[in-house]
């Protein structure tokens, strides 16, 4: 028992203990060197392009052009780089070898971004990232070129949350398409971005984004530092780091928030907020999240603000109806048939008479077999998954109901329950344990078991933290400043102030009089002086 102790408490010293640095080996003068060296890197790897050339007249100085194929703009690299190596090169001979570099750079090559890199390592990650890496024999250091050129998706309308009105752009699976969306958002030197890598097998880019003068700093250096321990081979995806950096890993409710929109993301810092991107995903996190944020959606500060309350208390209601419709309806028929008017507790008894399952087992039942169907219906093709959720939904529950399996009550309870479930989507999976805990409580005890779940819950809810930020604030802790965009959305006018527990190193979103204006020029003008 002490050793199992002993190495839980090893592994969780690993994880917060940062990735050691790897070590660092110069490149060699010797271009054949160097070009063995990134040959035993690389193996015997096709996509490896290793194009020779000589520099000046007929003995000029031996380099090599070394580039990934599929990864650079070979236009680009033929155009900006080969052409004028090739043909400008003749009026260099006698130069030093001590500043050929900078002449190449400075004067020759036609391209946007040049460096040198002594590194080796570090030159290969840039040659893998999508660079060309120029070598010359004599010279220790290389000339890296950004040539970055590879296939990516057009921007497109997000699937996953699309609106009425506003704008109809997602982020993309390429890092700098995604900042410069954002950078179209937010137009001022106070958005900044950070870049890191991390996974040792991948080397992923990860960047996060704040805006310089509202988000609060230790905010960022928490970030910072969380991202700075994950020490693990791959990040493929933006939930292998939201697992590594979350506040409460085992809670079934997220504390790092998601999107693929633009003006969510642009929104989100403006409040304060940092942005976490990762190149190969469109998925943007955004830290600190709150509990409330789930029932918000674009098309509420794009329609009036009457109706966006109107549609936010929908999805409260449609958030309660798919938690608790099941547990309701199984007490209700199981325990307390007396707080049913005679007529319903009539029909009820009639339909459910003659069915081999408790109530419960039947809410269960057929709970699961939805589930199913909507498992099949998202990963078979998109015009067979529609039609299996609407046969099997059809078909086979009107089915269970003549042959008697279940009743129709409880059918037309799971439907509810089912429909309800997609309008709040950042809650489906909490809510669909939710569901069946709640269930099975009333099974057991009736109402008392819900009242118990809904103590532990809240309890559990109360105590969540996302980087800081209590998850349930402005409700608990209660800030009636910040209520004015919860249960309502009050006129975007009315909203002179970010959230008071995310963004209070500058809490006035809007200015107030002729007095506020020259104040807010003046703090602007300050913060990019800084």
């Amino acid at each position: 028992m002490f050793g199992f102790l002993r190495r839980k408490l090893r592994l969780a010293y690993l994880r917060k203990k940062p990735p050691t640095p790897r070590s660092r080996r110069n490149l060699s003068p010797d271009l054949e060197a160097n070009l063995a060296a990134f040959r035993r890197k690389l193996g015997a790897s096709p996509d490896l392009i290793i194009r020779r050339l000589r520099l000046g007249p007929e003995t000029g100085i031996a380099g090599a052009l070394l580039m990934i194929g599929g990864l650079t703009d070979q236009q680009v690299v033929n155009r900006d780089i080969i052409r004028p190596l090739m043909n400008e090169m003749k009026q260099a001979k006698g130069k030093g070898t001590e500043d050929l570099l900078d002449y190449l750079a400075d004067k020759v090559v036609v391209i946007g971004e040049v460096r040198r890199e002594p590194q080796f390592e570090q030159a290969l990650d840039l040659l893998l990232q999508g660079d060309t890496i120029l070598l010359l024999d004599g010279e220790a250091e290389a000339l890296v070129f950004s040539t970055k050129g590879w296939e990516k998706r057009s921007i497109q309308e997000p699937e996953s949350e699309q609106v009425i009105r506003g704008p109809h752009e997602g982020f993309t699976e390429d890092l700098r398409t995604n900042t410069a969306l954002l950078r179209r958002k937010i137009i001022g030197p106070g958005l900044q971005f950070e870049e890191m890598k991390i996974g040792r097998r991948t080397r992923t880019t990860v960047a996060i984004a704040y805006l310089k003068g509202v988000v609060n700093e230790k905010l960022v250096e928490e970030v910072r530092t969380r991202l700075k321990r994950v020490n693990i081979d791959q990040i493929l995806d933006a939930n292998y780091l939201v697992e590594f950096i979350s506040d409460a890993p085992f809670s079934i409710f997220p504390t790092i928030t998601y999107t693929e929109r633009p003006d969510v993301a642009a929104a989100k810092l403006l409040e304060g907020r940092v942005a976490i991107f990762i190149d190969g995903t469109p998925m943007v996190n955004t830290v600190p999240t709150l509990w409330v944020e789930s029932f918000q959606s674009p098309d509420d500060y794009n329609f009036s603000f009457h109706y966006a309350t109107l549609i936010r208390m929908l999805r409260y209601l449609s958030f309660f109806l798919a938690v608790f419709s099941p547990a309701i309806f199984v007490a209700l028929a199981s325990y307390h048939q007396e707080l049913l008017p005679t007529p319903l507790l009539v029909t009820l008894s009639g339909a459910t008479e003659g069915t081999p399952f408790p109530i419960v087992v039947e809410m269960i039942m057929m709970g699961a077999f939805f589930e199913i169907l909507r498992e099949a219906g998202i990963r078979i093709a998109r015009p067979v998954g529609s039609t299996i959720s609407i046969v099997g939904a059809l078909v086979i529950g009107e089915a269970a109901v003549s042959a008697g399996l279940v009743g129709g009550p409880t059918i037309i309870v799971v439907a509810l329950t089912a429909i309800t479930s997609f309008v709040v989507p950042r809650q489906v999976t909490a809510g669909i344990v939710l569901r069946l805990t709640f269930t099975l409580l009333a099974g057991m005890l009736g109402a008392y078991g819900i009242l118990i779940g809904m103590l532990f819950t809240l309890l559990h809810l109360a105590s969540l933290r996302s980087f800081g930020v209590p998850y349930l604030s402005p409700l608990a802790p209660s800030t009636a400043a910040d209520l004015k965009d919860v249960l309502v959305r009050v006129p975007i006018w009315a909203m002179g102030t970010r959230p008071r527990l995310i963004g209070w190193p500058r809490p006035q979103r809007q200015p107030v009089g002729f007095d506020q204006v020259v104040e807010e020029e003046r703090e602007g003008a300050n913060g990019a002086d800084g």
